[in-house]
């Protein structure tokens, strides 16, 4: 499964990937995210699953499936960038700063900022499109809801 996907992500001109694609990709961005710090903790975990759940309206079994599936493909995936093409074809523009805002809900749901993680925020934000003001935003709407 993980290398049809990474063929379609490779491709030097992918097309837009389906829904259930863009989700997975979605969700190894964030586990990516979460792991940058090399400290993968349960905190972690549990805020990307309340936020597939959230967004993709799925069920505990099935976050957990999609977040374990994100989890090795993000193990596999050579690069960040084709991640946020990825996301950027499939998610209209005004729904970007709200991925955004999920990178940012992930990277302080330990309670910690990391230079790693901020890094990897800013250049996602950056590949997908979202200008300084939104991310700046995204990343506050985060600030409050934690």
């Amino acid at each position: 499964m993980f290398k049809d996907f990474l063929d379609k992500l490779l491709a030097p001109a992918p097309a837009i990937l389906p829904d259930e694609d863009a989700r997975l990709a979605l969700t190894a961005l964030l586990v990516r995210l979460a792991r940058s710090d090399n400290a993968y903790a349960d905190v972690e975990r549990d805020r990307i699953d309340r936020i597939l759940g959230a967004r993709f309206g799925l069920d505990r079994g099935a976050v957990q499936i999609l977040r374990e599936q994100g989890e090795g493909l993000e193990a596999e995936a050579p690069d960040t960038v084709r991640f946020t093409r990825a996301i950027k074809d499939a998610v209209p523009y005004q729904e970007r700063s709200g991925v955004v805002e999920s990178l940012w809900q992930v990277a302080l749901a330990d309670g910690q900022r990391d230079d790693g993680e901020d890094a990897l925020i800013r250049l996602a934000a950056n590949l997908l499109g979202v200008n300084d003001v939104d991310s700046a935003k995204a990343r506050q709407r985060a600030e409050t809801q934690l």
